[in-house]
């Protein structure tokens, strides 16, 4: 069965409906209108270089089997191609002005395209109701000129009511920061589309180098805040100066078929970071980061306790994690929760940890978490497949403070958060290296439930031992099985472990436990 996830002017991505993990059951061919166009092995597939509002013959052949669906492009008010504004694509010429000219000239419902070249640009403003398609071949090209990024204030206060409003943020606090090369607030249905690159150029800047001396937040490679019904297809994004993508109390946000990456060694490179959203997609998504791959915020208590709204409507499905600190991390910047999250089929490879989540006291008593589903995922080689930690010790000025690391029970208060339903199903976990699981709750507030449910984890015997997640006086562990200490409900269904240096579930200051 193929599925039509999201269709532009100029491109469509598909999504095969099985239960594997990324990768298709076995390899398939692609027709578009009875021509061949290309031979694939995963869940997520693209077609570029198609025609607005023309209705197209797709075919999937898998095997011996096949299946034909049409489609119909979207319609355009006009296309406009950017070197027609003077824009030079040479990688030498800065293109910053003829670029936003054009933008500011697509009429509604316009689209931009970039053939095949390098545009040099300093931060970009995007418009409501456009779409800019990326050539095979065309690279926007960030300056490493920190000059070319204007500051953006963190709140503006209303001259005439007085109220403030946030326009920039940085760690889930409203703060002032350089413009993100890709830029949008209070816009609405804005399309980028591949099969082109968006490259920060951060590695030839100093917003890697000496990034603790700045003093706004470092730019974002997409920043879109309170937008409406945004969508990223099949580019390449990579070298952003901080998070790759970072939407902000956004609605309707779609990321599909995106390969996300930067060096294992660069600093605070989120791929994927949305923060306080409702509805958001990322879909068939590849990534190697030099920190969270996905990293689901919702700001820090202030943010949290002014506007309550959480990340809610979420979805991650059929998507690669090749490396980064966290595969799927929640927090730890949720000071208004997350709710109604689903991660299925995806597979990750080498990442520091799984399934992530962190939080502390000092999140506030906004800072729920509740209805959370992590289904049918593979790991290979993750150090910790599962991580919930509510200790997290890291980016705030008390981080090590007492009220942080005391494990009395402290009374609850408003800076109490609350962990609710954790689900796990159909995880299949090999070479695991330092914990199994590593799952900590607060003694005031123990985490409600965790149900693991027909899954495995096997540990590389030859493990490295590590800290499995990060908490002030954390120990090394090395082939510790499921712990889990201050949980009221554990259930366990046809959850095998094999390697474990002790016992294969440790638990602790639970009311309830199953194990069958």
């Amino acid at each position: 069965m193929i599925q039509a996830l999201f269709v532009s002017p100029v491109s469509a991505c598909f999504e095969l409906q099985n239960d594997a993990p990324y990768y298709a059951p076995e390899a398939y061919r692609v027709w578009l209108d009875g021509v061949e166009q290309s031979t694939g092995n995963t869940n997520v597939f693209s077609l570029f270089s198609l025609l607005p509002g023309k209705t197209y013959r797709l075919k999937v052949q898998m095997g011996e089997a096949a299946e034909e669906i049409s489609f119909t492009t979207k319609t355009v008010s006009a296309g406009v191609n950017v070197k027609d504004f003077g824009a030079v694509g040479d990688g030498v010429t800065e293109d910053t002005a003829a670029i936003q000219a054009a933008i500011h000239c697509l009429p509604e419902n316009g689209l931009l395209h970039f053939p095949a070249g390098t545009y040099l640009t300093a931060p970009l403003t995007l418009k409501s109701h456009i779409t800019l398609s990326l050539g095979e071949g065309a690279v926007l090209l960030g300056s490493t000129d920190r000059s070319r990024y204007p500051a953006i204030p963190g709140e503006v206060t209303d001259i005439f009511t007085g109220e403030s409003s946030v326009y920039g943020a940085w760690e889930g606090n409203a703060a002032a920061m350089y413009q993100a090369l890709i830029f949008a607030e209070h816009a609405q249905d804005i399309t980028v589309v591949g099969p082109g690159t968006v490259d920060g150029n951060a590695q030839n800047s100093d917003f890697w180098t000496h990034f603790r001396e700045f003093p706004l937040g470092r730019p974002r490679l997409f920043f879109f805040n309170r937008c409406r019904n945004v969508t990223v297809h099949g580019i390449t994004a990579q070298n952003s100066a901080s998070w790759q993508f970072h939407p902000f109390f956004s609605q309707q946000v779609g990321l599909y078929d995106l390969f996300i990456k930067a060096p294992k060694d660069s600093p605070n490179t989120d791929a994927i970071d949305p923060e306080a959203c409702d509805g958001v997609e990322i879909i068939g998504c590849r990534f190697s980061v030099g920190d969270d791959c996905i990293a689901i915020k919702s700001g820090k208590i202030d943010l949290g306790r002014k506007y309550k709204q959480p990340a809610d409507h979420h979805t991650i499905r059929n998507c690669l994690m090749e490396f980064g600190h966290g595969a799927v991390t929640l927090g730890s910047e949720i000071g208004a929760g997350v709710t109604n999250l689903s991660v299925t089929q995806c597979w990750f490879r080498g990442t520091d940890r799984g399934l992530r989540i962190k939080t502390r006291r000092g999140r506030g008593k906004d800072c729920r978490l509740d209805n959370i589903l992590f289904e049918n995922i593979r790991m290979e080689a993750v150090l910790t497949p599962v991580a919930i930690n509510m200790w997290y010790n890291c980016c705030d000025p008390d981080r090590f403070s007492e009220y942080v690391w005391s494990r009395e029970q402290l009374p609850v208060d408003e800076r109490t958060p609350h962990l609710g339903k954790f689900t796990f199903r159909n995880l299949t976990c090999t070479q695991v290296q330092v914990a199994a699981c590593y799952i900590d709750g607060l003694p005031e507030s123990p985490i409600d439930e965790v149900h693991f449910e027909d899954s495995s984890f096997t540990f590389d015997p030859d493990a490295k031992p590590g800290k499995p997640i990060m908490k002030n006086f954390a120990q090394e562990e090395c082939r510790l099985g499921l712990y889990l200490d201050n949980v009221r409900r554990i259930t366990m269904e046809n959850v095998l472990v094999e390697g474990a240096a002790g016992e294969n579930v440790v638990a602790n200051h639970y009311e309830f436990l199953s194990i069958r």
